[in-house]
C-alpha cells in the first residue's frame, strides 16, 4: 500500500488532448502586428506561415491563426492569460493611434482586460491564477461562445458522447453555461443568451485528441464529418442534438491526431517587457507555465 494517497481521478482531462489554435481571417498584417504583438505582446511564430497571405501568433502553447481575407467574427470571447496587467494596459494604451478608425479597444475589468481586435473580436486578457487557470502563465485556456437559450445541456451531451470529452452544465450569470474540458485547464463554454444568434461566417478551431478514431466513426454515421484533410486530421461543423439532429451550434472544428507532426511543437514565446533600451540578457523568453 502506498505511503501517500491520491487523486488520480484529478489528473485526466478525457479524450481532448489540447486546444491548438483558433483562425480568424484579417484583411491588413500592420494592424494584426500593432494589435497582437506590440499591444497584447504575442510573438509571430519564426518558423511557419511567415509571408503576407497569412501569420501565426504563438500564445504559450497554442496560436492564432491569421489568413487574410475577409475577416471573421468569433461568436464568444477568447480567453487569455498573460502576466504583469499594468504592463499590457501600457502597451494597448500605445497601440491606440496606431489603431484608430478600427474596432479596436480595451478596457479593465475586476476579471480581466477586455479588448476587442481591430476586426471586433472579443479577447479578455487574465492574469495567471493556478486555482483557475493552473500552471498557465501564458496561453489560451478558453473559448467561451454565445449560444441561444435551451442548447447548454444537449451541447454537453454532444461533446460527452460523440468526442469523450469531460463536459457539464453550470450555472453563470443568469442562465446556464456547457463547460467542455478542452486541454489541461483548457474549456470550450457554450453560455446561452437571449441575445440574437449571429451568423456563422468561416472561423474555426482547432483541438487534439487521443482517441481519433472513434469520434470520426460516430460523426461519419451521423453524416457530420465536413472535410477529410489528410490521415491525420478531419473536420466537422455542426454540434447537433443527438436525438432529434437540430443543429445546436456551428463552428468548424479542426480535429487532428497526437500522431499528428505538428503535436507538441514547440512554440517561441519572447518576453514583451524585454526592449533594446532596457536589455537584460537571459531574459528574452517567457515559459508557457507558472514557476
Amino acid at each position: 500500500m502506498p505511503e501517500r494517497q491520491y487523486d488520480r481521478a484529478a489528473q485526466d482531462i478525457g479524450n481532448i488532448v489540447g486546444l491548438g489554435h483558433v483562425n480568424v481571417c484579417i484583411t491588413d498584417q500592420h494592424l494584426a502586428t500593432h494589435y497582437y504583438i506590440t499591444g497584447l505582446g504575442y510573438t509571430r511564430d519564426p518558423y511557419l506561415n511567415t509571408g503576407a497571405g497569412n501569420m501565426w501568433i504563438n500564445v504559450g502553447m497554442s496560436q492564432f491563426h491569421l489568413p487574410m481575407g475577409q475577416p471573421d467574427q468569433l461568436r464568444g470571447v477568447i480567453g487569455l492569460v498573460m502576466p504583469d496587467r499594468e504592463a499590457l494596459l501600457q502597451r494597448l494604451a500605445r497601440v491606440k493611434k496606431a489603431l484608430e478608425g478600427t474596432k479596436f479597444d480595451f478596457r479593465e475589468s475586476n476579471d480581466a482586460i477586455e479588448t476587442v481586435c481591430p476586426w471586433g473580436n472579443r479577447i479578455h486578457v487574465h492574469t495567471p491564477d493556478p486555482a483557475r487557470f493552473g500552471r498557465i502563465q501564458l496561453g489560451m485556456p478558453y473559448i467561451r461562445f454565445d449560444v441561444r437559450p435551451g442548447t447548454a445541456e444537449r451541447i454537453a451531451r454532444f461533446y460527452r458522447e460523440i468526442l469523450h470529452a469531460p463536459s457539464q452544465v453550470q450555472k453563470n450569470g443568469a442562465g446556464p453555461e456547457a463547460k467542455v474540458q478542452v486541454g489541461e485547464k483548457q474549456y470550450f463554454y457554450f453560455r446561452e443568451t437571449d441575445a440574437p444568434e449571429q451568423p456563422y461566417d468561416k472561423h474555426h478551431v482547432q483541438i487534439y485528441i487521443a482517441d481519433f478514431s472513434r469520434p470520426y466513426r460516430k460523426l461519419l454515421d451521423l453524416g457530420l464529418i465536413t472535410i477529410e484533410d489528410n490521415e491525420y486530421q478531419y473536420r466537422f461543423k455542426d454540434i447537433i442534438d443527438l436525438d432529434s439532429h437540430e443543429v445546436l451550434f456551428t463552428v468548424e472544428h479542426e480535429t487532428r491526431s497526437q500522431t499528428n507532426p505538428m503535436y507538441g511543437r514547440p512554440l517561441v514565446n519572447r518576453n514583451p517587457a524585454q526592449t533594446n533600451m532596457d536589455y537584460k540578457p537571459g531574459h528574452d523568453e517567457l515559459a508557457w507555465a507558472l514557476p
